[in-house]
């Protein structure tokens, strides 16, 4: 395992809050040399921890106010037709293998309930190999920033 320190954590810690801030308001935000701050991110690229810098759309404004987590059964045999079949498919966010009752688990956005309903129905569960789904719509949403430090051991 790599080691990070804690000025990696706290460059970390504010990039995840806002990765559009510049390298001199974060060199004042952290009270570290901006020149530091360069070659700290540049390293932490580099060893692939920050894997890229990205922008997050507000969905909403655009119209995909119904957010859905649907679980799938499969047949195991047909795993990466299924997977490239799902990815094919606009509303589909994303898709996790997971353990427990289902084998897979796929967040779709939608417009409406009867678009979701269309997406699942009509395309998720004609997909060959789906054996049944179960869908989860989200009524609302409570999301935390992550904060990164360095472990610690806990001792009792």
């Amino acid at each position: 395992m790599q080691r990070f320190d804690e000025l990696d954590m706290r460059i970390l810690s504010e990039l995840t809050k806002d990765a559009s801030i510049s390298v001199p308001q974060l060199s004042k935000k952290l009270s570290v040399n901006a020149s530091v701050l360069y070659s700290r991110i540049k390293r932490l690229s580099k060893r692939n921890l920050i894997q890229k810098f990205t922008v997050i759309v507000n969905e909403g404004m655009l119209g995909f106010n119904v957010k859905a987590t649907v679980g799938i059964n499969r047949d195991p045999k047909l795993k990466d037709p299924i997977h490239s079949e799902l990815l094919k498919i606009p509303e589909v966010r994303s898709l996790s293998e997971v353990t427990g009752r289902f084998d897979m688990i796929v967040t779709v956005n939608a417009r409406t309930l009867e678009e979701l309903h269309n997406v699942v129905i009509g395309l998720i569960g004609k997909v060959e190999g789906i054996q049944n789904t179960e869908t989860f719509v989200e009524m609302q949403t409570t999301e935390k920033e992550p904060v990164y430090a360095i472990q610690r051991s806990i001792s009792r």
